[in-house]
């Protein structure tokens, strides 16, 4: 009990989120979840809910939040841009107004906080790979600004009140990641690829699949959050926390067709506006600081993933 800790985090039912929830359950302390069910998902969550350190509440975070905790994870927003740019209004004033409101909180009762923030406020990238001093190359007014606008917004509040209130902040920077519970029609390359392939249909890939990503599994990405959180008050990031490994998209889609055993044939489609040509991070703040690297090689991985997603078709 002396080493408990009361932690929130806020978008708790979601992909990332319910793995970080069970995580630091499995590590012994007391864990709120604070979700509004727009991308996340009780199923997410739903066998935890008989753990007595477990707790949940529906509340969205563009409204303040009045409870007494020792760190907060702030993990609060729609992050595919099917989801985010279903609603591009209310995606900025949940990464803008939401990190006031848990700021706030985090003043009110001198908490520790944590911020995951993402790898496009890059944009598309003009350095490659990404290292953390690269300001980025975004557009303002594009459909995908609310999302890469308001993190960086996120961003900046967080490191005014560090600056202006002296408070203990985390900023990481995340870069694509999968894995068991990402939501079946969040658009993003992997899942999309999964269910294609295990319903037998055409694989789409946008442009010529030359663009390129590094996919770090969630566990990984779990382990870094946790480091990053765990680290002396001085160190405040932002760090990347991504896989260096960069591939193309094409060549995911034939590793998906490959482990899922599926004879899907490949499609191409036109590449959506401000789709970044090439994501990939430089990881070397985080293996300095932080001792950390992902160690779920991408077919291990794919194959986990691929099991949790011929499950929930069944």
């Amino acid at each position: 009990m002396l080493t408990r800790k009361r932690i929130l985090i806020t978008g708790g039912a979601g992909f990332v989120g319910s793995h970080l929830c069970e995580r630091l359950l499995a590590l012994g302390h007391d864990v709120l979840c604070v979700d509004n069910y727009f991308t996340g998902a009780k199923d997410n969550i739903v066998h935890l809910l008989g753990n007595p350190h477990f707790e949940v509440l529906r509340h969205d975070v563009t409204f303040p939040l009045y409870i007494e905790v020792d760190e907060i994870y702030n993990l609060a927003c729609p992050a595919s841009p099917v989801h985010y740019q279903f609603d591009p209004v209310q995606t900025t004033k949940t990464s803008v107004h939401g990190a006031i409101n848990v700021l706030g909180l985090a003043k009110r009762v001198r908490a520790k906080i944590f911020q995951a923030s993402t790898s496009e406020v890059y944009g598309d990238p003009l350095e490659h790979p990404q290292r953390e001093t690269y300001r980025g190359s975004v557009n303002p007014i594009g459909p995908r600004a609310c999302y890469d606008e308001g993190k960086r917004c996120a961003e900046t509040l967080f490191f005014d009140y560090f600056r202006q209130h002296k408070l203990r902040i985390k900023v990481a920077r995340i870069f694509n990641t999968y894995g068991p519970r990402m939501h079946p029609n969040d658009g993003r390359v992997v899942s999309n690829f999964i269910i294609q392939a295990l319903k037998g249909e055409p694989i789409s890939l946008y442009g010529d699949g030359s663009q390129t990503r590094a996919f770090c599994f969630v566990d990984d990405l779990v382990e870094g959050f946790i480091r990053l959180m765990d680290t002396p008050d001085d160190i405040t990031g932002p760090v990347n926390l991504g896989n260096p490994v960069e591939r193309t998209v094409k060549q995911l889609a034939e590793r998906v067709l490959a482990l899922a055993g599926s004879k899907s044939e490949i499609i191409y489609k036109p590449l959506p506006v401000d789709d970044p040509k090439q994501r990939c991070p430089d990881i070397g703040l985080a293996r300095s600081l932080l001792k950390w690297e992902p160690t779920v090689a991408l077919d291990e991985g794919l194959q986990k993933t691929i099991a949790y997603f011929r499950k929930l078709m069944n």
